[in-house]
């Protein structure tokens, strides 16, 4: 097993946890696209007006805990991206990857907190906040890799797509992302499946960062 730490560069050390947390969310992003594909195909086990719908309440909160852990390996990815001296130095810079990984957190914790509804309807005693909590950490993670990308774009060490996906994953959320959750129920997981995509491509552009 590699022990980073231990007669090893202070950038090669970096650069392993750079790579190993690009890995992660690469993982976490694909599975994140086929758990979003399974509910919008699932057929549905409860009326549409329920909030666990298509899942039952157990099924839901088995994968609101999966939802969870998932985004822990996003989060992974994005305090890599911290890390990875592609950004060009500045407030920009800083403030956007923390905002990133703030508003992934939040979204994470919210993950758990929404099956304290998995057995209302939607909307309904306690949908509200949910709605909030979710619309406030995905949109602060939007606005963070938006400048975390700006930054990326004005270092110019990453060129091609990979100089572009942090900006295209920020943006996505506003358009096409968020009109798209407001719509149908399918629409919705469709939207949601390509913002996990986006993650997939930044965690393998941070897995692979070494190379130009």
């Amino acid at each position: 097993m590699t022990q980073v730490g231990v007669g090893t560069s202070p950038a090669a050390s970096a650069f392993i946890w750079v790579s190993r947390g690009g890995a992660v969310c690469l993982v976490a992003g694909v599975l994140g696209a086929v758990s979003g594909i399974f509910l919008a195909v699932y057929p549905g086990q409860v009326s549409e007006d329920r909030f666990s719908y298509p899942l039952t309440a157990d099924g839901f909160t088995g994968i609101q805990i999966w939802f969870f852990v998932q985004h822990l390996g996003l989060i992974a990815g994005l305090a890599a991206l911290s890390r990875a001296e592609i950004m060009a130095p500045g407030r920009s810079a800083r403030w956007g990857t923390g905002l990133a990984v703030s508003g992934m957190a939040l979204l994470a914790v919210t993950e758990l907190i929404a099956i304290t509804a998995r057995n209302s309807t939607y909307p309904g005693d306690g949908t509200g906040l949910l709605d909030t909590l979710y619309g406030v950490s995905s949109l602060a993670v939007g606005v963070g890799l938006i400048l975390t990308g700006i930054a990326v774009r004005r270092r110019g060490r990453w060129t091609g797509w990979r100089g572009l996906v942090v900006l295209v994953a920020g943006i996505f959320v506003f358009v096409p992302m968020t009109p798209a959750l407001m719509g149908p129920f399918v629409l919705a997981r469709l939207a949601i499946t390509g913002w996990m995509l986006l993650f997939a491509a930044l965690g393998y552009a941070l897995w692979k960062a070494d190379e130009r």
